[in-house]
């Protein structure tokens, strides 16, 4: 038995090593666009995040309402529908994600990265969708 435990040891330590370095690797953080990146303190990094949200978020919502303006009043209504079901699927997709982190000092900054670079990801794809309102 004792020749087993080393053996038993290691084989614990390897399985649990995943889940030691898995705050670390949360998936939003780790973009290459996004724009903490460099940052390693969490507070610093839930800091930062919150002032890059913010950002973008200024930038959707004018972009946003820039094709509101552009738009016919039922292309506009339609619109506002799709960008309410958006920010709800955001806002449950982004909780679902600071889950995986609920016990540790990753939950913030997860959930943080994770509303950035799903408002960056949105802006974009309202710029490609409505580009032909835009010019």
């Amino acid at each position: 038995m004792k020749k087993l435990m080393p053996q038993v040891r290691l084989v614990v330590l390897l399985s649990l090593w995943p889940l030691a370095i898995a705050p670390s690797s949360a998936q939003h953080m780790n973009e290459p666009d996004s724009p903490c990146t460099k940052v390693v303190v969490t507070s610093d990094l839930v800091d930062c995040l919150s002032k890059a949200r913010v950002l973008s978020h200024a930038e959707l919502n004018s972009l946003y309402q820039k094709i509101r303006n552009r738009l016919d009043p039922s292309d506009a209504e339609r619109l506002t529908v799709a960008q309410r079901l958006w920010i709800q699927y955001r806002d449950a997709n982004c909780s679902a994600e600071r889950s995986l982190y609920e016990f540790g000092t990753a939950s913030s900054p997860a959930y943080l990265a994770c509303l950035e670079s799903m408002i960056r990801a949105r802006t974009k794809e309202l710029r490609v969708t409505y580009t032909v309102r835009l010019k």
